[in-house]
């Protein structure tokens, strides 16, 4: 053989370690746009090709596969226990406030400048304020700069290995984004599970008549201590930092806490943009209240805030006090979850037919409101909890969720309870509305009524979700107006709003002319919409505001929606061959089954909709009514123009409004935000734009007005 041929093996083998390291780069820094920063840069389709592209170099030469790759976050085989670890430097909890006044945060600045033995005179001390997750708190473990393990906190001295499950976390980096990492950096933060990937877990695991989890914290916790990785897996994980506990040669170490999360965040590691610092208790106050008030609106359920003495050497001259730092305080939230009394179970008909228990409980404050009613979900639900009337249960509200029932303290169950829930039974099998037949499909959980668009109580939900304020925003439908409209047989379906006259309205109990008129001037204006508005306007089931405004932005138009409804349609028409069906559905549905939060069961649920003639004809009548958008025809993600920038909007803009905003920034492939961070790239700002313009020009944000955004989306 020649020296050539010899070396050709060799060659190979340096061409694909080439290759395999570029791939295991590309998708870390693909995994951190989409789970890190919320802006993919390509389509799910290009991911995979990458992804699968990896994997068989791995099969090939699985001498080169190393701990960082992405193929590995699955883990490996079921564990028969956690190993022990022993943490090098302790997991310490720290003091709660509990008084959730400003006088909370005023105490604690009183005492940390007791301490320091600072009197009135004397400068501020300067703070950080941060979100108190409410999950499972992990130490990571990083060696020059690949993660190597992760641990739970455990009794604060030792915890649990739990790295195969924390390494399916996708927010998570396996190897830290530095030319020179640190020899070893720990780095402390929580495990979390996302208030809409917890609903979305629960939802499919409802459709398959599978347990559910009781809530988010609970959920994130269950999953981090599964013996089987693979299990872990499933479950949609998240995990922010805050915090650090052994650290060996960091050069570039900073001396402060925020300047600390800010280098974590450099790094590649998640780190909330909920943050602040600043001088004084005014600065935790302010914090305080702001994070109150955009609680609901958070993607995560959070118990409270942390305040921090920012300077790092003075947290070492501080120290700790019963093994708790001194330097540092939880100020907590009112809870959300309580236990009351059910007063009796109802069942209530939604928008689509399905017929929901709803329990009737005692008056009880929870998640900041009084709460009278809680889902049960459906009948399944309702037994393996084995909720009755008469029992003591466990209330969850979180943020803008329905409030729930997540357990049942069977202890105290008196002894004339009810009996086990049957909802057949309870109904007789009929609708509790108009007395239709009611059934459940194979397979499903739900019972619905078999009625339609007949029972008064579809088409009044339909109603009040095609006018409300995320929908067509029609101010003046409200609740009793519905129900005449549609008990007097003057709107059968929503097209039939556009229909409406002044006369026909004046007439109505509690109306007149001038309310007439202006509901009939609020008609006309909601037919100027957005496509993304008028899809989840609709109610198709399974589609909410993220689903309907991923399909506006995927498709573009409602005309190519249409198409790809229609291609999906044909593949389930295939009957007779299993194998046959589920090769169509994927090829010729998977326009639909690209776009993101849409998969297979969604796609079903759109296309059975989208096909079904009554839709079809109540959809073309709105159009013939005049309701329109603007057709924003758009390509991949990773070709529209303003992929991968972050905005903020603040202040009333000239002429748009901010969901107008919003949608144009979107369609040209942006993303909105609620608050102004590092990672933001422009805050578009309009009259009285409040505390986010200060924000922004402290971090060099690029701020437009309104004719700056048109010029930026004009000229992309």
């Amino acid at each position: 053989m020649s020296d050539s041929e010899d070396s050709k093996p060799a060659a190979q083998r340096t061409d694909a370690a080439s290759r395999m390291a570029w791939l295991r780069a590309e998708l870390a820094r693909h995994d951190h746009a989409y789970y890190v920063l919320d802006a993919p840069l390509i389509p799910d389709a290009d991911y995979d090709a990458l992804f699968h592209e990896l994997q068989a170099l791995e099969r090939e030469h699985p001498e080169l596969r190393t701990p960082d790759s992405p193929t590995q976050r699955v883990g490996g085989a079921p564990l028969p226990e956690f190993a022990a670890v022993r943490h090098k430097v302790p997991m310490l909890s720290i003091q709660t406030e509990t008084d959730t006044t400003p006088a909370g945060a005023q105490a604690f600045d009183t005492r940390v400048r007791n301490k320091l033995g600072l009197g009135p005179g004397d400068p501020p001390v300067h703070y950080a304020a941060e979100l108190k997750f409410d999950g499972l708190a992990i130490n990571l473990r990083y060696e020059h700069g690949v993660l190597v393990q992760a641990a739970t906190r455990g009794d604060g001295e030792t915890g649990e290995d739990v790295t195969q499950n924390i390494r399916t976390i996708r927010s998570l980096p396996l190897r830290l984004t530095a030319p020179r990492p640190p020899a070893v950096l720990e780095v402390r933060g929580e495990v979390i599970m996302k208030r809409a990937d917890f609903e979305r877990y629960n939802a499919r695991q409802r459709a398959r008549d599978l347990p559910t989890l009781v809530n988010p914290r609970n959920g994130a916790a269950g999953s981090v201590r599964q013996l089987d990785p693979a299990i872990a897996a499933q479950r949609p994980l998240s995990f922010y930092a805050y915090g650090w506990g052994e650290i060996q040669d960091w050069p570039e170490q900073p001396d402060t806490h925020h300047a600390m999360l800010d280098a974590l965040a450099a790094l590649g590691l998640p780190v909330a943009a909920q943050r602040t610092h600043g001088p004084g208790a005014q600065t935790l106050v302010a914090f305080h209240a702001r994070i109150a008030a955009e609680r609901d609106a958070l993607p995560f359920d959070i118990d409270g805030v942390v305040y921090k003495v920012d300077s790092l050497a003075l947290q070492a001259r501080l120290g700790f006090r019963n093994r708790e730092p001194v330097w540092a305080v939880a100020h907590k939230y009112p809870a959300q979850e309580r236990k009351t009394r059910v007063l009796a179970i109802d069942v209530q008909v939604g928008r689509t037919g399905k017929l929901t228990p709803v329990a009737k409980l005692e008056p009880v404050f929870v998640g900041g409101v009084t709460v009278t009613n809680a889902t049960l979900h459906n009948e399944g639900e309702v037994r393996r909890k084995d909720v009755r009337v008469g029992d003591t249960v466990i209330v969850r509200r979180a943020g803008d969720v329905i409030p729930e029932v997540v357990g049942v303290v069977t202890d105290a169950r008196p002894a004339d309870a009810g009996p086990p829930f049957d909802l057949y039974k309870r109904l007789g099998g009929r609708c509790p509305v108009c007395g239709s037949a009611i059934a459940r499909e194979e397979g499903e959980a739900d019972w619905r009524c078999t009625a339609g668009l007949y029972c008064a109580a579809q088409r009044k939900e339909a109603i009040r979700h095609f006018a409300s304020r995320r929908a067509m925003n029609i101010e003046g439908l409200g609740d009793k107006l519905v129900e005449q409209l549609v008990e007097r047989g003057l709107v059968a379906d929503i097209a039939d709003l556009y229909a409406l006259t002044v006369e026909q309205l004046a007439g109505l109990e509690r109306m007149g002319p001038k309310s007439a008129e202006n509901l009939v001037a609020e008609l006309a204006r909601s037919r100027k919409t957005t496509l993304s508005r008028f899809l989840f306007a609709l109610g198709i089931p399974e589609v909410g505001e993220a689903t309907a405004a991923a399909l506006a932005r995927h498709f573009g138009s409602l005309a190519a929606l249409r198409d790809a409804i229609d291609a999906y349609a044909d593949a389930l028409a295939v009957q007779g061959d299993a194998t046959k069906a589920a090769r169509a559905r994927r090829l010729q549905g998977q326009a639909l089954q690209q776009v993101p939060d849409v998969g297979p069961e969604v796609a079903e649920r759109i296309t059975r909709f989208g096909s079904e003639p009554h839709n079809q004809r109540v959809i073309e009548r709105l159009l013939e009514a005049g309701i329109r958008w603007d057709d924003l025809e758009v390509g991949p993600a990773s070709a529209r123009p303003l992929a991968g920038k972050t905005f903020v909007l603040t202040g009333t803009l000239p002429e748009m409004s901010r969901d107008q905003a919003r949608a144009r920034i979107e369609a040209a492939g942006g993303k909105v935000t609620g608050s102004v961070s590092k990672k933001t790239d422009y805050v578009v700002a309009g009259a009285e734009p409040g505390s986010k313009l200060d924000k922004a020009r402290e971090l060099g944000v690029r701020v437009l007005d309104e004719a700056g955004l048109l010029a930026l989306l004009a000229g992309a």
